[in-house]
């Protein structure tokens, strides 16, 4: 990614004025020390090092970068797990982050879309290479924009050439979009309202209206909510037991979790936003969940026990994906992304940013899965790298 298309990404995400703003500030959150949770099983799983390396990470972005709390889940290739926190979980009491607490996973959201998109491809209800007009005809036009010319594919792996629809629920957040309730199709206005980027297959840029128009996909040939089909597909299946799509209206989150905060510029007052309307993200962003249930879904993706080896294979074709992350020479398949490592090769990874959290999660080869989470977004470009090098060290330290 280069610097210019990551400082803009970090405007973006960190919208304009703060009308809400809380009394303390983010460099005021530093006070509690790292926790280290063991899991019920396989305490002795993790090294003293790679503990104290994740201490420290965590730790650091606390203290260094200004995120009012952090978690990460580590867990090995026998899935024995150990949960790790820093910070505070409120800023107003103080209060610990709860271990393995959840929060909103925002852009992972787009793997389990895209799984549930790849499931009906092989039941053979779905063709990827089919344009997306194939199944909702007439409803995909705009300046350069053509549904007949748009794949399943391509949306699934951002080559459509759609821009994105971001800047217009972000805008104005605190004081207009936070609490508002968005319909997909207006979602999809916003960004078909938009001149295409590049020709379809011709170009990559990540785009949430890609994850519209999948979800909606869904809906059409199953006939019911896509937030239905991604609970009984892969949720229940795997026993996510803390990881839910919440319901139309449902601004909360249910289960134990530490605060979100929102803040418009370094070292400006933080914003309680963890109360929020997540329709804006939708098929491509609205999921709630914990770290190790990410974990435990992408360890199982990986392993076979939702795909076929056919569309798994699909799944992790990918592309160049020059504005992936901060690490540089980043790959996107269908959904499933690559994390370069500083220990050699890739991981398999997505991450997400929703106001309030921010997610980096992956999985090794090996079977190694590690999650990091922040509980705000970043507002400088050296804070969205470490929150990346954290993951690194996460599954790096041995």
């Amino acid at each position: 990614m280069s610097k210019h298309s990551r400082r803009r990404t970090l405007t973006a995400l960190s919208g304009v004025a703060a009308a809400l703003a809380l009394s303390v500030p983010a460099a005021n959150a530093l006070t509690s020390d790292t926790t280290v949770t063991p899991a019920a099983h396989g305490q002795d799983a993790f090294k003293s090092r790679t503990d104290a390396a994740v201490r420290k990470s965590l730790k650091s972005l606390v203290k260094e970068d200004g995120f009012p709390g952090a978690l990460a889940s580590l867990s090995d290739p026998g899935g024995r797990a150990r949960n790790y926190t820093a910070g505070v979980g409120n800023l107003k009491t103080r209060s610990r982050v709860p271990a393995d607490g959840q929060v909103r996973i925002a852009s992972n959201t787009k793997m389990f879309t895209a799984t549930v998109v790849l499931q009906l491809v092989g039941e053979g209800r779905i063709d990827l290479d089919a344009p997306i007009e194939t199944y909702l005809p007439g409803l995909v036009r705009g300046d350069g924009i053509d549904g007949r010319n748009i794949t399943v594919r391509q949306l699934l792996q951002h080559t459509s050439g759609l821009a994105d629809y971001d800047e217009e629920v972000v805008k104005d957040y605190l004081t207009k979009q936070q609490h508002r309730y968005f319909e997909p199709r207006e979602l999809l206005e916003f960004g078909l309202g938009k001149k295409a980027l590049f020709a379809p297959g011709t170009g990559w840029s990540y785009s949430n209206t890609n994850y519209v128009l999948a979800g909606l996909l869904v809906q059409k040939v199953t006939g019911r909510p896509v937030g239905e089909e991604i609970t009984n597909r892969i949720i229940k299946p795997l026993g996510l037991r803390h990881t839910y799509w919440p319901g139309v209206g449902d601004q909360t989150i249910k289960g134990r979790h530490p605060h979100g905060y929102f803040a418009t510029a370094p070292n400006t007052p933080y914003t309680d936003v963890t109360e929020q309307d997540p329709s804006a993200a939708w098929a491509a962003g609205g999921l709630i969940g914990t770290p190790s249930d990410l974990n435990r879904f992408l360890t199982a993706l990986l392993d076979g026990k939702l795909l076929e080896p056919e569309q798994l294979k699909e799944m992790k074709t990918t592309v160049d994906a020059p504005d992936l992350d901060t690490v540089g020479d980043g790959h996107y398949g269908l959904g499933l992304a690559t994390f370069k490592l500083s220990c050699g090769g890739y991981a398999w990874t997505h991450g997400g940013n929703a106001p309030g959290y921010t997610t980096r999660n992956a999985v090794t080869e090996d079977g190694r899965a590690a999650t990091i989470a922040v509980t705000a977004l970043p507002t400088t470009l050296p804070a969205a790298e470490h929150i990346e090098a954290a993951l690194d060290t996460a599954l790096c330290t041995r």
